[in-house]
This record gives structure tokens, C-alpha cells and sequence, in this order.
């Protein structure tokens, strides 16, 4: 059974930095690419970053230069690092892994940028 577990979600200042992982299982990670998605209340969930087999990163313009997207295949477990954070950042974050029609979603997890 897939399963994805995010983590690393929580409150912090503008400014301030988070981690968030996702960690697989029963799944062969390093053949999926990975993804990072977000959801504000009210709005569409959106791409904010992404990672290929291969190591290929892309990002969302609102988050570039700020974010990191990072893959441990040996670990089974993707990474997002956020850095200057603001505001505007706050949502549900969701990881996403993708193979052809193989298509798994995490639970997402809370991230709140306030003061």
C-alpha cells in the first residue's frame, strides 16, 4: 500500500524558515517525480515546486529564490525547504508523486506565516 506522510508544517513568523518532508512507502520513489502543491483557503491548489527522477528542479515565480525542493532516494523521502517566509505562503501543503497514471497524493500538511 502508498502511503505519503508530510510533515514539517506549523506557525512562524514572516521572515522565518520551515522544512517540510514527505516520506514514501511502498512505492519505488526514485522513478516518480515529485511535487509540491499548495491550497489557500478559498483558492486552487497550485504547483510551487517540482523534481524529476533525474534531479530537474522547477518552480512556481512566486517562490523562487526562496524555496528548495530536495529528493533523498536512498531515504525514500522528498524535502521542501522554505525560506523568507510570508504571508502570502500560508496554506495547506501537499506532496505529490507521479509515474505515467500512477498518481499519490499525501494528507497535506499547515503552514501558517504570521505575526
Amino acid at each position: 500500500q502508498v502511503q505519503l506522510v508530510e510533515s514539517g508544517g506549523g506557525l512562524v513568523q514572516p521572515g522565518g524558515s520551515l522544512r517540510l518532508s514527505c516520506a514514501a512507502s511502498g512505492i519505488i520513489f526514485r522513478i516518480y517525480a515529485m511535487g509540491w502543491y499548495r491550497q489557500a483557503p478559498g483558492k486552487q491548489r497550485e504547483l510551487v515546486a517540482s523534481i524529476l527522477s533525474g534531479g530537474s528542479t522547477n518552480y512556481a515565480i512566486s517562490v523562487k529564490g526562496r524555496f528548495t525542493i530536495s529528493r533523498d532516494n536512498a531515504k525514500n523521502t522528498g524535502y521542501l525547504q522554505m525560506n523568507s517566509l510570508k504571508p502570502e505562503d500560508t496554506a495547506v501543503y501537499y506532496c505529490n508523486l507521479l509515474n505515467g497514471l500512477d498518481d499519490y497524493w499525501g494528507q497535506g500538511t499547515q503552514v501558517t506565516v504570521s505575526s
